[in-house]
């Protein structure tokens, strides 16, 4: 028998792989954080011997969850600003609350909390965009998640630089001290075009040429946006991204809700990659992005929560379920946006647009095993006859008990193994009665 790490069998596996097969009683062999093996139970038993084995035997395994799109440090002015426009909700409120908030500490205990909270809803990357990513690289870093820390940049002064020159230089000095870890990637994340003019959008290109490197940017995200952007430039947002030579395989361009049918067919000539945000854009009113439009096109959609001060929560069980719904009203058609799509849009299409496909996103041999159980023994989710339409119909983060990142156990049975629960919340709840006090 051959010795590996750790040996997980379960009544399904799901790897998201081409044909969306359910493998019934599978396990999954896994050495050096790298899934050696995924083959039926009992060959399992007998092929391998484990330091660890675990059974889950009315779990379903799934590629951890990718959210593509977040501003982690956020959750703790969750609630803070509900139930307004997006212009309003930014300038009047969020913006504000950040010049007066916003240090290192509010970062540090901010992304601790949505790590904790995106843990324990299967998520095992995320991809964010806010100030001081050197502290969200290094509290990811230590809780033991994949991350894409975006190298955010904006025209204006802010607590993490001065322009945007300082944001650049800042941020290449963190991509490399990050350079060769294996789970914290560094994008770049301009803001958005209404706040990163035209020469750090062609220096940022550029770069993003040179090093290969994704390019996290709000986009589209509401009529607003357009008007004023015509209203200033005589152009739409992404004919001037496309005239910077931006549109391209590393563009990631988020929320995408007023695209005519051009658009969507540069995109589609680019290669470049949307991120849909479907709570948040309907909590904000921004609008509908034309999901299926985009994946007719062969486009690659990945799925986000946005901030938990938008949406309000950065559970991608929820995106998932409301990505297909929402995908079939807007595209007038129950068949739109299949459960297999929603799943491959929380998961490897997340990887695609990261550039992280080769190592998770799914599950197959020389991966890393990033995958999380879901627990189907309940209530909620029986019957059972299709697993993949339960974990995107009627599944909830409630029903998450384990999570793996690169084969380190990192929930539990629900417990969280490397993050302190209590401390989290006792923190949460003192910037809560700081900020009450004094706004």
């Amino acid at each position: 028998m051959k010795s590996v790490d750790t040996l997980v069998h379960a009544r399904w596996v799901i790897p998201v792989t081409d044909g969306d097969p359910v493998l019934d009683y599978h396990s999954i062999a896994i050495h050096d954080g790298r899934i050696l093996d995924i083959l039926p139970t009992e060959r399992a038993r007998a092929s391998y011997q484990a330091h660890v084995e675990n059974d889950y035997t009315d779990h379903a395994l799934i590629p951890g969850l990718i959210n593509s799109h977040t501003h982690t440090s956020m959750s703790l002015f969750r609630g803070i600003a509900d139930d307004l426009h997006l212009m309003d909700w930014l300038n009047n409120h969020i913006w504000p609350a950040e010049q007066q908030w916003v240090d290192r500490d509010f970062v540090h205990d901010g992304t601790e909390l949505a790590i904790a909270e995106m843990l324990r809803s299967g998520t095992t990357c995320f991809n964010d965009m806010y100030f001081f990513p050197d502290i969200t690289a290094r509290v990811a870093r230590d809780a033991g998640i994949r991350a894409c820390v975006g190298l955010i940049v904006i025209d204006f002064p802010t607590v993490w630089a001065n322009d945007a020159e300082e944001y650049i230089e800042k941020g290449l000095k963190l991509r490399d001290q990050y350079r060769s870890d294996i789970l914290i990637q560094t994008p770049f994340a301009p803001h958005a075009p209404f706040t990163v003019s035209d020469e750090p959008l062609k220096t940022i290109r550029m770069l993003s040429d040179e090093m290969d490197l994704p390019v996290h940017i709000h986009v589209h995200e509401t009529r607003d946006e357009i008007e004023q952007a015509v209203k200033a430039t005589g152009k739409r947002p992404l004919a001037r991204l496309d005239e910077l030579g931006l549109i391209s395989p590393n563009l990631v361009a988020v929320h995408m809700t007023q695209l005519e049918d051009d658009e969507i067919e540069l995109l589609a000539q680019s290669g470049a990659h949307v991120v849909h945000c479907p709570e948040s854009n309907l909590k904000l009113a921004s609008g509908y992005c034309p999901v299926q439009k985009l994946i007719d096109a062969g486009i690659n959609v990945a799925l986000g929560t946005d901030g938990a001060a938008s949406n309000n929560d950065l559970n991608m069980f929820g995106e998932m379920h409301s990505a297909a719904l929402l995908g079939k009203s807007v595209a007038g058609d129950a068949s739109a946006l299949s459960a297999e799509q929603a799943l491959r849009m929380a998961t490897i299409n997340g990887a695609r647009a990261l550039g992280l496909d080769q190592h998770t996103g799914s599950l197959e041999v020389g991966k890393y095993a990033d995958m999380v159980a879901v627990d189907f023994n309940c209530l909620e989710l029986s019957p059972v006859y299709h697993p993949v339409s339960h974990l995107v119909y009627s599944a909830g983060r409630e029903q998450v008990t384990d999570v793996w990142v690169a084969g380190k156990h990192l929930l539990k049975d629900r417990a969280l193994t490397t993050l302190d629960e209590h401390k989290i919340i006792n923190k949460a709840r003192a910037w809560n009665d700081k900020i009450r006090a004094n706004s």
